[in-house]
């Protein structure tokens, strides 16, 4: 498992696809947080990383699906697949192996948003006026979002051939679960049954764990959606129907 973690991540980062998603990452998150007028830190007056924290989930839509895309439809397509699957690893060393790898590298993404942090401490009145319990829950909350939707990634691109098909599928997934159930709760037409619709989607929990608020239910349930997505990913090599 650890070898294919090693092989993939450095994989990554000798292609341009690593330096090119994580810096459009850190641009619009970037831009969001210091230079967008109607969002930005300084404009706003407070010692609060909120924009960010608000924003990256939507960035990481896009992020994570684009890490993802190759795994396996990138394989299947340069008929690799077999090779990889006559290797002594078992489906479940090979799946996880690729998907840590992928979690890995959208963890070093977040890295250097540390900086902001650090700025909105220095920048606070007094120093450090902010509200760091909040943040780490935040950072937390974006590491188990990160986890997540990795898992959603390497099905999507488990069930394709096409990394462009892999890429729009994943994100599209991500967003439904993201995104979707709130959608659905807007519409105010479930009465009681809101909140509970409501609790099936990641941002509900996400929202919680942003506060600063780390409740096993929450993180059992980012747990709960990453061991369907990679018990799909594995029926789905199972199949071998490439």
């Amino acid at each position: 498992m650890f070898s294919i973690l090693q092989k993939e991540f450095n994989a990554f980062f000798n292609s341009l696809i690593a330096y090119v998603v994580i810096g459009v990452f850190l641009v619009l998150l970037g831009l969001f947080v210091w230079v967008l007028p109607s969002s930005n830190v300084l404009d706003f007056g407070y010692a609060d990383l909120g924009t960010f924290f608000n924003i990256a989930p939507f960035v990481f839509l896009f992020l994570v699906p684009a890490i993802t895309m190759r795994t396996f439809a990138e394989e299947k397509k340069a008929g690799t697949i077999e090779l990889l699957l006559t290797r002594p690893l078992s489906d479940w060393q090979l799946i996880m192996g690729k998907y840590l790898a992928c979690v890995l590298l959208a963890l070093v993404a977040l890295v250097p948003t540390l900086l902001y942090y650090w700025s909105v401490w220095d920048l606070g009145a007094p120093q450090g006026n902010v509200d760091s319990a909040a943040v780490v829950g935040s950072y937390i909350g974006l590491a188990l979002l990160a986890a997540t939707f990795a898992a959603l990634g390497i099905f999507a691109s488990a069930i394709t051939r096409d990394q462009v098909i892999a890429f729009i599928v994943a994100a599209f997934g991500c967003y439904l679960l993201y995104a979707g159930f709130d959608a659905l709760v807007s519409l105010n037409v479930w009465g009681r049954g809101g909140y509970l619709l409501a609790q099936l989607g990641i941002a509900f929990h996400y929202s919680t764990i942003a506060k600063g608020l780390i409740d096993s239910r929450d993180v059992l349930y980012f747990l709960s959606i990453i061991a369907l997505a990679l018990g799909a990913t594995r029926l789905a090599l199972a199949t071998r129907n490439w």
